[in-house]
């Protein structure tokens, strides 16, 4: 069965997540992705992390998170022969992704208007940490920079706290995203047009993306919503996370019925309020018309109630009430072995060299005629050398010399780097 997007080829010149990712997704659907990479690599191809007892040389996981089943093609674009080889592939590919910023990608010669000129019909497909135009168009951004700018470090952690980091890097995933979803955009309108266009977006456009709703009510009504902890800081009433008796938490979301809503009051051990009219219809277990002195009765009647069972007896309980929208907190181990994200394939099982198997996050898109699929683990640097540059023309001589000027600058940059710490 053919795949959505067979026959595509993107040229991808990207590091770390945030353009990665968006490659990936090409990838899942079918495209062929080549990974352009400088001599000493991606940075993220050694980066360990926390906690890594996987043998010393194992690709870093950030790297085999978003770089499965693409080929690596390793050349030095400042050489002449790196330069062309990247041309040589431009002149066959559909896209050309990065999230390089744009005063390098000008310096080498692959900026849009160059590579529009030379290649109408390319998809040139950017990405940055604050967008394309304004004074800060082209500062250096990770991912933390751009959640802090966009808001959501602001409304994250307790009101009497200072605010907090994300558990997860949320801005270059939401800004691999949009990516993917800008380039899917310009390939179809190539379609009807049969013109390549520039695509952008940035991790601080899609910080304000998630947070539609809060930014708009701010906008509209003035409100000054503040961090809420365990809440949301536009929701008032239940909504929010408990901690049980054993430190497990809960998350419940709303109760849709009455009949649940009694259920879990006397579960909980707190009767009163099944009686009680401040709660007796969603909306209001949601805030709606309750004061903020009501909204913190019913959560510190919540926290006793959760705290009194283990998330076991909750999890158990919850089970019986269809009506209750809920969910135990899972740490990262249990999201691995859920068996909804099994079925479902939004785990995966990849081969990494040197380590064998492990999972990964899948290919998280199902379509009925067309599906995507997982292509592999990640590719070794410069893997496919060999066989895509003679693909585009390349002289056995001239793959040679490619790999010897790489290898050269390997040698030179990392004597440098220990000369420097000694």
């Amino acid at each position: 069965m053919q795949e959505p997007l067979a026959g595509i080829r993107v040229v991808e010149m990207t590091i770390a997540v945030q353009g990665p990712a968006a490659g990936l997704y090409l990838r899942d659907m079918g495209a062929e992705v080549i990974k352009v990479e400088p001599p000493l690599g991606d940075p993220s191809r050694y980066g360990r992390g926390h906690d890594n007892g996987t043998p010393e040389g194992t690709l870093g996981p950030q790297f085999v998170a978003v770089n499965r089943g693409k080929r690596s093609v390793c050349v030095d674009l400042t050489s002449d022969l790196g330069s062309r080889a990247v041309r040589a592939l431009l002149e066959k590919a559909d896209v050309f992704l990065t999230n390089y910023r744009a005063s390098a990608l000008e310096r080498l010669g692959l900026g849009y208007d160059a590579l529009h000129a030379a290649f109408p019909q390319l998809v040139y497909a950017s990405v940055n940490g604050f967008g394309p135009n304004g004074a800060d168009a082209d500062k250096a951004m990770l991912d933390g920079a751009a959640v802090a700018r966009g808001g959501l470090s602001h409304m994250t952690g307790h009101a009497d706290g200072t605010p907090v980091a994300l558990g997860a890097i949320v801005g270059d995933t939401a800004g691999a995203m949009h990516l993917a979803l800008a380039t899917m955009t310009a390939l179809f309108a190539r379609e009807r047009t049969g013109k390549g266009q520039c695509v952008q977006t940035s991790a601080l456009g899609t910080q304000l993306w998630l947070q539609q709703w809060e930014l708009t009510h701010t906008a509209m009504t003035g409100a000054k919503l503040g961090r809420s902890g365990s809440h949301h800081p536009n929701i008032k009433g239940t909504y929010g996370i408990y901690q049980t008796k054993c430190g497990g938490a809960i998350m419940l979301a709303q109760t849709m019925e009455q009949e649940a809503w009694d259920a879990i009051c006397a579960f909980a051990d707190i009767p009163e309020y099944a009686f009680d009219a401040r709660w007796n219809t969603p909306g209001k277990r949601l805030g709606e018309g309750i004061t903020i002195e009501d909204s913190d009765e019913i959560r510190a009647a919540f926290r006793a109630g959760f705290a009194s069972k283990t998330a076991a007896e909750w999890d158990e309980f919850l089970r019986t009430q269809p009506e209750a929208i809920w969910e135990r907190v899972r740490n990262w181990h249990e999201v691995l072995e859920d068996e909804q994200n099994i079925v479902n394939g939004y785990v995966t099982a990849i081969d990494v060299p040197m380590l064998g198997e492990t999972r990964t996050v899948g290919n998280l898109v199902h379509l009925s005629e067309t599906p995507g699929s997982v292509k592999g683990g990640p590719p070794l640097l410069g893997e496919g050398n060999a066989e895509i540059l003679a693909d585009i023309g390349f002289t056995k001589d001239e793959i040679e010399a490619i790999d010897a000027r790489a290898q050269t600058v390997r040698e030179e940059t990392l004597a440098a780097l220990i000369a420097d710490s000694q």
